[in-house]
């Protein structure tokens, strides 16, 4: 299976890695259009602000590969910022399109709490999915954020956090699964969740 990690210019792309390897994998990690356009699974990581990720993945011609493996029905994984970007806007630093897989906006948390959100917190489980075998409900996870997706469909939200507002923490639809936490910072819940992801993965290649 070829597990492509999306080079970008992201911070934690080393740590990300790092956890997929303890898996037993290789990832590439790699910022070639035409390694996109050919993986299996795709893992979009990331850190920052969202006007710059785009930016970045507009420098390196991603944005076109990411969407129309997205659009394949191929697994992929978004972690963090790898989430917001799916949705339509993020008012981050004023209003920037983002890649518009998910309808929604990014929103700030709200004033009066401390940010980043930064540590641990627990996900609550909204439905049953794969991404959560083996995981308990009420697990903690790692954050580190200042700004949280809304969608316009609330379905797709399968597991949620409280920091003085209840937002995603991940989302799921068809073949797209992203979280808000870092699972490679999560300990063995994280390691579990990767786990999960690349099963699935392995499961629809094998099918």
């Amino acid at each position: 299976m070829k597990l492509i990690v999306v080079d970008y210019g992201a911070g934690n792309l080393r740590s990300v890695a790092i956890a997929l390897r303890r898996l037993g994998l290789d990832p590439l990690v790699t910022s070639e259009p035409r390694a996109v356009h050919s993986a299996d699974a795709l893992v979009l990581p990331g850190v920052g602000a969202a006007a710059d990720t785009m930016s970045n993945l507009a420098q390196r011609r991603l944005v076109e590969p990411i969407g129309e493996y997205i659009a394949s029905g191929r697994p992929f994984l978004g972690i963090c910022m790898g989430l917001q970007v799916l949705f339509s806007v993020s008012e981050e630093g004023g209003e920037h399109h983002c890649l518009d897989i998910l309808p929604g906006r990014v929103k700030r948390l709200p004033e009066g709490l401390k940010v980043p959100h930064m540590g641990w917190n627990r996900v609550c489980q909204r439905c049953p999915h794969p991404i959560f075998d083996g995981i308990g409900d009420d697990a903690f996870f790692y954050f580190v954020h200042s700004y949280y997706a809304y969608p316009e469909d609330s379905s797709v939200v399968v597991g949620d956090t409280d920091y003085g507002v209840t937002f995603p923490a991940v989302v799921a639809k068809d073949n797209i699964v992203a979280t808000q936490f870092h699972p490679e910072k999560s300990a063995e819940a994280g390691l579990r969740l990767y786990e999960n992801f690349l099963r699935m993965a392995q499961s629809r290649s094998a099918g």
